[in-house]
Formats: C-alpha cells, sequence, structure tokens
C-alpha cells in the first residue's frame, strides 16, 4: 500500500515539476518583451508555488488521518488484549479455587479415613493385648 502512496507522490512530484520546467521553457523562447516575459514566469511560478503548497497541505492532512487511526487501531488492540487477559486471569483464578476446593475435600477425606483406620488399629491392638492377658490369666 505504501508503494502505490509513494509511486503516486513521485508521479505527481515528477508532473509539478516537468510542467514547471516546461512552461518556463515555453515562456524564455516565446516572442515577449522582457517586461511581459518577467510578469508571465512570476505568475506562472505564484501558480506552481499554491499547487505546490495545496499538495503539501494534503500530504500533511493524510499523515495526520493515517497517525490518529493507527492511534485508533492501537488502542482499541490494547483494549482487547487487556480484556483477554483480564478474561483469561479470572478463568486461572477459577481454576485455582476448584482445584484448592477439590484438595480440601480430598485432604478431609482422606483424614476421615486416616482417623477411621487408626481407630480400628488401635481397637484391633486394644483387643490383642485384652486377648494376651486373658490368656495369661487363665
Amino acid at each position: 500500500m505504501s508503494e502505490d502512496n509513494n509511486f503516486g507522490s513521485g508521479m505527481f512530484m515528477g508532473l509539478l515539476v516537468g510542467g514547471a520546467l516546461g512552461a518556463t521553457l515555453a515562456l524564455l523562447f516565446a516572442p515577449k518583451s522582457g517586461r511581459e516575459l518577467r510578469q508571465e514566469i512570476k505568475s506562472k511560478t505564484d501558480i506552481y508555488l499554491n499547487d505546490a503548497d495545496k499538495y503539501i497541505a494534503e500530504a500533511k492532512h493524510k499523515a495526520s488521518d493515517m497517525i490518529n487511526d493507527g492511534k485508533m487501531k492501537s488502542e482499541k488492540l490494547i483494549k482487547e488484549a487487556k480484556s483477554k487477559s483480564d478474561k483469561l486471569l479470572k478463568d486461572a483464578e477459577k481454576v485455582l479455587a476448584d482445584a484448592r476446593s477439590k484438595t480440601d475435600e480430598l485432604l478431609k477425606t482422606g483424614k476421615e479415613k486416616l482417623d477411621q483406620k487408626s481407630g480400628q488399629v488401635k481397637s484391633a491392638i486394644k483387643a490383642g493385648v485384652d486377648a494376651y492377658k486373658e490368656t495369661k490369666k487363665v
């Protein structure tokens, strides 16, 4: 896209310079008096300077528009990226909370089973000790 703009700019500048050069040569070789020639050269120079000023103003305006468009697009991209990162962060927090909840649940279940098995082992040991004592008494 920028190659087209460069080509167009170069083409316009070439036409502008070529036109000015051609007009100047035509004036120089035209059969006119010095005063008429100088007035015509001044007139044509003013016209070409005005055209150049218009071209420069238009180029500045287009550049300003392109800069503003770029700023708007970059702000939009930043806003979208922030939104997506916030969503990812919320999703990650939810996954972490779920993992903590499941871990707490598994830990609680594991403790209960451990307490239950521990109670069973204690009961079995006590029963074994009691049985041993009974056999010793007899």
